[in-house]
């Protein structure tokens, strides 16, 4: 027969202090988790959005408003120094932004021309964005033809012709899309060269200063606005 053997009291006695404080070490930490502190660090700031908006624009030579669209339209004159082109100024901002017109060409109308299948006409126009500084961001050109009087974008009001309108109109669309640095507050866009193809065949070349060779218009900026100054206490 096998023996039974008594365990001596004080091996139980141990065993059952042991799992009683384990018990106790384990209430003590469920209650530390609930009592403890929500984090009282604060939320990171929400990115802002970026602003489109109508750029502030001084332009030196406005060819009007469109009698459609009630757009208004600028002559971009050709030149070398940037204070004389057509000023975009930047609104206060963070990061680069982002500019954005359209390039058209200019065409002067002659109903006559028409009449007689004589108006065609194609241009390539081509200007700069600059700082003020003289420094080139960008060229852009634009390439149009004229042949009726449907390639007009539109007719420009304030005229003197029929239905007061003026005879020279935009034609041909070319959007431009220009991401600034961000250092930059002030640009400038000027006109370099203008090429028209005439019905005969003739090909006219302009660059001499202060001369209109293109049009552009719908003028906006992209851009973060810059955090609003601290309050002084």
């Amino acid at each position: 027969m096998n023996k039974i053997v008594d365990r001596p009291s004080s091996v139980v006695y141990r065993r059952a202090y042991v799992i009683v404080a384990l018990l106790i070490l384990a209430l003590a930490n469920v209650s530390g988790a609930q009592t403890r502190r929500p984090s009282t660090r604060k939320p990171a700031p929400a990115a802002r959005k970026p602003t489109i908006a109508p750029a502030e624009m001084t332009c030196p030579s406005p060819l009007g408003t469109g009698i459609k669209t009630n757009r208004e339209y600028c002559d971009v004159l050709t030149g070398r120094d940037p204070k004389a082109g057509i000023l975009i100024k930047l609104p206060p901002h963070r990061g680069n932004v982002t500019l954005r017109f359209n390039l058209h060409n200019r065409h002067t109308y002659s109903e006559e021309e028409v009449r007689m299948k004589r108006a065609f006409a194609s241009y390539i126009a081509g200007i700069g964005v600059l700082t003020l500084d003289n420094t080139l961001l960008t060229r852009a050109a634009i390439a149009s033809e004229f042949r009726r009087a449907d390639d007009l974008l539109e007719r420009i009001g304030g005229g003197a012709g029929p239905g007061g309108v003026k005879a020279v109109a935009p034609v041909g669309v070319e959007p431009i899309t220009l991401e600034i640095d961000a250092e930059h507050t002030e640009v400038s866009i000027l006109g370099e060269k203008l090429a028209v193809v005439r019905f005969d065949g003739q090909t006219a070349n302009y660059a001499a200063p202060g001369r209109p060779i293109a049009i552009i218009s719908d003028v906006t900026v992209e851009y973060t606005p810059a955090p609003a100054p601290a309050r002084r206490r």
